[in-house]
């Protein structure tokens, strides 16, 4: 590991903010403690009692996963996060909100070659590191992780042609990206295309976000940031790393096992290919055989401060399914 990214793994663990239920104790008090540690409050007793329940069973899948993980000798840690008191159903329409439109169909030589161990490039990539993108953001309660993704890679895209930007708008793609469907979903390849018809996407501060669908309000803005281009990227991994090289990529992955993530490399075989959820592709390591380090939208409190790494080479999460940047 190079003493960069050595740096950045202590520095994430130092600023996780994890909660870690107590051995021995009744799981009714583990609940009150995890809602206390979150914050949470509920309005009713009923309300209560549902929580509780989902809470049982993400900790039943917490423990799978992490058996299952330790099985494989693989390195990622699932715990309870601020989703662990949702059911499955709960997190995914909240959450996951992509409605892919571009995915890349895949050949029969593709399919085996994601099956068979490949070649790991050697040169780490960590646009992070470099200034190239904003601080990690947080979609709240609405299916907006599409809009996310587009916007940071029209954030990341100035960032790179220009040395600076403003936290740019995604609400004003939830609101006025008539192509997709709000806080219901959409696609973020979609919405870039949106954003350069537009001619721009206005700042954050001018058209804030709301977490919920509103009315198109972007005469009241001017844009502050456009993009030139936007570039579909082949649907193999060695493609997606040599177009990382040049700009940071917004992706789509199946995200249906992230919710419990707290750390380390997730494998192929820890999650599958229903591609939910659009993010944003910012680096690249080349310890532990080579991970993908990916930019949520579920805020810094979640994973490694807002990151999630995905094991290279196995197209973990169906990571090549739809994938783009963009230049300004």
């Amino acid at each position: 590991m190079s003493p960069l990214f050595l740096i950045l793994a202590i520095v994430a663990i130092v600023n996780c903010k994890v909660y870690v239920a107590r051995k021995n104790v009744p799981m009714s008090v583990s609940f009150e403690e995890y809602n206390k540690f979150w914050n949470k409050t509920h309005a009713s007793p009923a309300e209560y009692e549902a929580r509780y329940l989902n809470f049982l069973e993400n900790a039943k899948q917490i423990d799978a996963s992490n058996k299952h993980s330790k099985s494989i000798g693989g390195s990622a840690r699932f715990g309870f996060t601020q989703f662990s008191d949702m059911s499955t159903r709960e997190f995914k329409n909240k959450y996951l909100g992509l409605i892919p439109k571009h995915k890349s169909p895949k050949t029969d030589n593709q399919k085996l070659i994601e099956k068979r161990s490949v070649q790991q490039p050697a040169g780490a990539i960590d646009w992070v590191a470099a200034g190239k993108t904003t601080a990690v953001k947080n979609q709240a309660q609405c299916g907006s992780c599409w809009a996310f993704s587009a916007t940071e890679t029209v954030e990341s895209a100035n960032l790179i042609s220009s040395g600076s930007v403003q936290n740019l708008s995604p609400q004003e793609i939830v609101d006025c990206d008539t192509s997709d469907s709000g806080c219901n979903g959409g696609d973020p390849r979609e919405a870039l295309g949106w954003v350069q018809q537009q001619g721009g996407l206005d700042t954050d501060a001018c058209y804030p976000y709301t977490a919920q669908d509103g009315t198109c309000a972007s005469s009241q803005c001017t844009p502050s940031a456009t993009i030139n281009n936007v570039i579909p990227v082949s649907a193999d991994e060695q493609s997606i790393y040599n177009q990382l090289t040049t700009m940071p990529l917004s992706i789509c992955c199946d995200a249906s096992q992230w919710s419990n993530y707290q750390g380390g490399v997730l494998q192929g075989s820890q999650c599958g290919d229903s591609v939910d959820h659009a993010i944003q592709l910012t680096g690249y390591s080349p310890s532990q055989g080579g991970y993908w380090i990916v930019r949520n939208s579920w805020g810094s409190d979640w994973g490694v401060n807002g990151f999630i790494y995905l094991q290279y080479g196995a197209n973990t999460c169906d990571i090549t399914s739809e994938v783009t940047g963009a230049t300004a």
